[in-house]
Formats: structure tokens, sequence, C-alpha cells
């Protein structure tokens, strides 16, 4: 066991720096040491602007790389079954990007592969890492709201570019998988259960890809549930999640880039008090997370099986809206 996590990342997607290349810059116990990319030009450019020392000329080069012991898969959707998949086969520990995979049922096939291999699969939900989700969860569980009526949670940004990936189903694409899929894990977090989708609405962007969605959901102790996504409609921006009880509101205001600028709002029949958290980035959190988990075996919230319950509910929005649930780039 060694003491700290040499990364390699698959990819030179415009979220790694952000998510490991720079957060492994001040861990003690990280280091990004390797990228491949589609092309070796590519991934030279990006290993020389990020101080990368390794550079593979393809994917499967950087999972034989004997001196990577973690991969980061930033890949389109479409291809995150497959690379984790191939990334387990080749013994390494991996951080995914979200969504998991393309649908539940690839998710289930990995989340049996991570179990199988004993190496730590984490979903690369990073919000779910910093302090303010970890307190929302902890106001949550404790009670103090009273039994739940509803919770809801909103993914809308703008994404006006129509060729970017993210609205290409053949790339698992579409405003559910990426706004949408943080919105179902906030719910389910707030939620405290596993969610029915009693119905969905897409705005569609060509015959297959949604540029933005709104499901209603139910949970089996009776509360109900909302989500909504969006990458272009008339809600340019909005990032916020809520839970109603009997006893008061919980409410927070940018969960997603806390770093940012945030605001938890508790109003309780009796008081009402508001919170915030430091600047330090999600990201960070997260791969402390990781790399804990990793070097210690320590537990963490959003495991391969976790991923399962989000891609479930993913999947029955897509149904209950008359779009197909993605597929699994061939």
């Amino acid at each position: 066991m060694t003491d700290h996590v040499r990364i390699g990342v698959l990819g030179a997607a415009t979220i790694a720096p952000i998510a490991v290349v720079r957060p492994a810059r001040s861990s003690t116990v990280a280091e990004v040491v390797a990228v491949a990319a589609r092309s070796a030009e590519r991934a030279r450019t990006f290993a020389d602007r990020h101080g990368i020392a390794r550079v593979h000329d393809s994917y499967e080069d950087l999972l034989a790389d004997p001196a990577v012991d973690a991969v980061y898969n930033p890949l389109p959707n479409g291809l995150h079954g497959r690379w984790t998949l191939a990334a387990l086969e080749a013994g390494k520990h991996v951080l995914c990007e979200k969504p998991f995979t393309a649908n539940a049922a690839e998710a289930a096939e990995v989340a049996k592969a991570a179990q199988a291999s004993g190496l730590v699969v984490m979903e690369a939900f990073h919000y779910r890492y910093h302090p303010l989700a970890v307190r929302v969860d902890e106001i949550v569980r404790s009670g103090v709201l009273g039994p739940l009526r509803h919770v809801e949670a909103s993914v809308c940004f703008p994404l006006p570019k129509f060729s970017d990936i993210r609205y290409d189903y053949s790339l698992a694409g579409g405003a559910m998988m990426d706004a949408g899929c943080y919105a179902v894990h906030m719910v389910r977090l707030l939620g405290g259960e596993e969610p029915e989708v009693r119905s969905a609405k897409a705005l569609p962007h060509g015959p297959s890809v949604d540029r933005a969605m709104r499901a209603t959901l139910r949970f089996p102790a009776g509360h109900t549930g909302s989500v909504h996504a969006s990458l272009w409609s008339s809600t340019v921006l909005k990032l916020s999640m809520k839970a109603i009880g009997e006893n008061g509101v919980l409410h927070v205001l940018n969960p997603l880039g806390p770093q940012l600028a945030h605001r938890l709002s508790l109003r309780l029949k009796d008081r009402k008090s508001t919170e915030t958290f430091g600047r330090r980035s999600t990201y960070a959190y997260q791969l402390d997370a990781f790399t804990a988990a990793v070097l210690r075996g320590e537990p963490f919230p959003t495991t391969a099986d976790d991923a399962v319950r989000t891609m479930t509910v993913i999947d029955a929005v897509y149904r209950a809206a008359g779009l197909p649930p993605r597929r699994p780039t061939s």
C-alpha cells in the first residue's frame, strides 16, 4: 500500500483540471501522473499545460501503466461504463464523472464488477462532499423538520451551444443526464427513500434529446418530490434544493457550487437561522474522500450501488416523458 494515490486521467476533458488536476496540487496524498486522450497531440497539449509527467498514446496504455493507481473518468456519458469496467479489469480504482453510466442496467453491471474487484469506485457528485451537503443531510435526518411533505431540487443553467456533446443522444446526452442527475441525487438525499416517478415533461432538442425536463415524484412514506433540470429554457439559472416538513422548511441556494456563493436557510415554527460555510472547493473535498477510501478504506456516499439507484430514477423520468433511456455508446 502506497502513502499516496497516483491518478491517470482518461481524456482531456475541460472538467478534468477543475475536478482533479488543481485539487491534486494542494493534496499531500494525491498526484496526477498521466493522461491519455483521443489523439496523442491533444494529450500532450493537456499534459504540458497542466504539468503532467506522462502521456499515453491510448486509454488502454494508460490503464496498463503500473505507476497509475487510480483513474479519473470524465469521458462522454455513453463511454463511462465501458472505461470504468476496463479500469477495474486493469486493477485501478475509479473516480467516474456523473452520470455514472448511460442507464441503470449498465450501472448495475459496473456495480457488480466494482463489488467483485474490491476496488474503490466513486461517482463524482462533488457537491455531496462539501460541508454544506453534509449539514443538509444532518438537518433532514435529525427530524427537526418533522414528517416530510415535499422535497425538490432545480439544476438549471444555460448551455446554448447545441453542438455540445451534452445534446448528443449517441453519447448519452440530455438535460436530465447532465443537470438532472444532480437534481435527482439531491431529492434522493432530501427524501431519504427511493422515489417513484409519477410524471415527467421534456422540452425537446431533436427527437430523443431533452434540453429541459421536469418530473414529479412520490416517496414510499407519502411525501412528494419534484426535479427541474435545464440546459436551455426560460429558466436560465436556478440552483437550489428544498425540503418542506410539518415543522419547517430547509432551503439551500446553490448546493452545486457553494465555493462560489451559497446559503442554507432553516425556518422552523419557533426560530429562523441561516448558515454558510467556507470557500474551499467541492472538488477538493471530493478528492479527499476518494483518497481516504483508496488509502484507508474509509466509507463514502456516492458508491456504485448509490449510482444504480440514481440511474433507475433517471431512466424512469425519460420513460415517463416519452423519451428512451440513454444507451451506451457503441
